[in-house]
């Protein structure tokens, strides 16, 4: 645990007791604070009183009592509607912040020889990948590493901080909404494409929840910006200023960290192949690896080293994993690819697949995966999108299969009688809620199916 101090004997509210939540009230009350906690759920707030915690509703308490707000990030901030504890805590004028705003502050309070190093990861896609291949890449490298935040552990649960110790914390914008003094030794925005919208107003607030990695960095920092994307793009192009340290990557355009037919260079001098990387299939995980070099080197990691970790790094469930084979198919599993443009980087890193796609639509459904339905040998369709990614497939072969196990069945039987190597595909362009609690739910549902026909364990394929 990570002890926030700064509010010693002080009363701040905490709203929304579910991971980030409950360990942002345990370290808050390490450093001596008074947290007061409050939860819609009866059952949440009965475990927080099993743990000591004060529990009190806060529809009724006096908020001028309070020194913070420490607002849970499912809970909307300013869009579609401010969550009423918002309300609340702006008419007492007490300032409202997140789990990773708490984060920075304890750093901050450290002196300044004592710091650990922070690389902070966001993005619309692959800040998952991105957050572990940098984590990894460093532990190669023989760095004391703490992985968590939107990924795995909750920030403020990593062990406490040493000056020898790297955090690597994937953040998501409702995280980011909520910081004003987070201030990363390394920043990276991997892409931004439209998603969440409804939470930040529209593009233009999610753009600008996104670019709050940047904001409280200061000179000796790193951003590492993607060109990939026109709205990242115009982000590196405003962050570069006299005095700023922006580095550029790109799998597509010239830029300082570059990936061109697997080829990683720095400033157009070849460093290291990704072809044969173990888990970085795709132009998708080359910019991954391109972030995680320009993230190891801007920490001092020697270029062989760096590029050693690239080379051996597992991969992550659920993204883009190799699951099984069975005779000469491949089953993967996507199923964090929650949208089109998660889903288009999985469609791009083969040259045919049987596709399995569907759940709860998002706006724009597949609209924008068109160009790519010719690398759709056949698509097998679930959940409550079947009906309309059917429709909008047209001509492409394509059957609405309904469940994962009828999907997987029926995929891997129409792939097995082509006798080549096929790929079954499991990259949904779609929410998982209509059928599973979650993405890893929905991807644990496709390994069980895989494995049911009897396919070889990747482990051992």
């Amino acid at each position: 645990m990570i002890p926030v101090p700064g509010f010693e004997g002080r009363r701040i509210a905490v709203f929304g007791l579910g991971r980030s939540g409950i360990t942002a009230a345990r370290a808050l009350k390490a450093g001596g604070a008074l947290p007061v906690l409050w939860d819609d759920s009866v059952s949440s707030r009965m475990q927080a009183q099993a743990e000591g915690f004060d529990v009190e509703d806060l529809t009724v308490a006096d908020w001028s009592g309070f020194a913070a707000l420490v607002l849970s990030p499912g809970a909307p901030l300013t869009h579609p509607e401010p969550h009423w504890t918002v309300g609340k805590a702006q008419a007492a004028g007490v300032e409202i912040i997140g789990d990773i705003e708490l984060f920075a502050r304890a750093i901050a309070a450290l002196p300044e020889g004592q710091r650990p190093k922070v690389v902070a990861i966001t993005g619309t896609n692959g800040k998952s990948t991105t957050t572990a291949l940098i984590g990894w890449v460093l532990e190669q490298a023989g760095l004391t590493v703490h992985v968590g935040g939107n990924i795995g552990i909750g920030v403020l649960a990593l062990p406490a901080p040493t000056p020898d110790a790297v955090y690597v914390i994937e953040v998501s914008s409702y995280q980011l909404d909520l910081t004003t003094t987070f201030a990363p030794d390394v920043a990276i925005l991997t892409n931004i494409s439209p998603d969440h919208l409804d939470r930040h107003g529209g593009m233009e607030g999610y753009v600008a929840a996104k670019t709050r990695i940047f904001q409280a960095q200061g000179p000796d920092a790193v951003a590492l910006v993607s060109l990939d994307d026109d709205r990242s793009h115009r982000i590196a192009r405003d962050l570069s200023a006299p005095g700023r340290h922006v580095r550029t990557v790109s799998t597509a355009v010239a830029a300082e960290i570059r990936v061109d037919d697997g080829v990683l260079s720095i400033a157009g001098e070849p460093v290291a192949s990704l072809n044969t990387a173990r888990s970085l299939p795709g132009r998708h995980n080359a910019q991954n690896a391109a972030f995680a070099w320009g993230a190891a080197r801007a920490l001092g990691v020697p270029r062989e080293v760096a590029a050693g970790g690239l080379m051996t790094f597992p991969g992550l469930a659920h993204r883009m994993e190799h699951v099984g084979t069975l005779g000469t198919v491949r089953f993967i599993n996507d199923s964090k690819a929650t949208n089109a443009d998660a889903a288009r980087q999985a469609l791009t890193s083969y040259e045919r697949s049987f596709w399995i796609a569907g759940g709860r639509a998002k706006g724009g459904g597949i609209d924008d995966l068109e160009d790519l339905f010719p690398r759709v040998v056949e698509a097998f369709l679930i959940g409550e999108a079947a009906g309309p990614f059917a429709a909008r497939l047209g001509d492409t072969p394509h059957r609405i299969s309904g469940d994962m196990a009828s999907a997987v069945q029926a995929a891997a039987a129409a792939a097995m009688v082509t006798g080549r190597d096929e790929v079954v595909l499991l990259s949904p362009a779609a929410a998982s809620f209509d059928q599973y609690p979650d993405f890893e739910a929905r991807g644990e549902a496709f390994r069980a199916a895989v494995l049911a026909l009897g396919a070889t364990p990747a482990a051992s394929a």
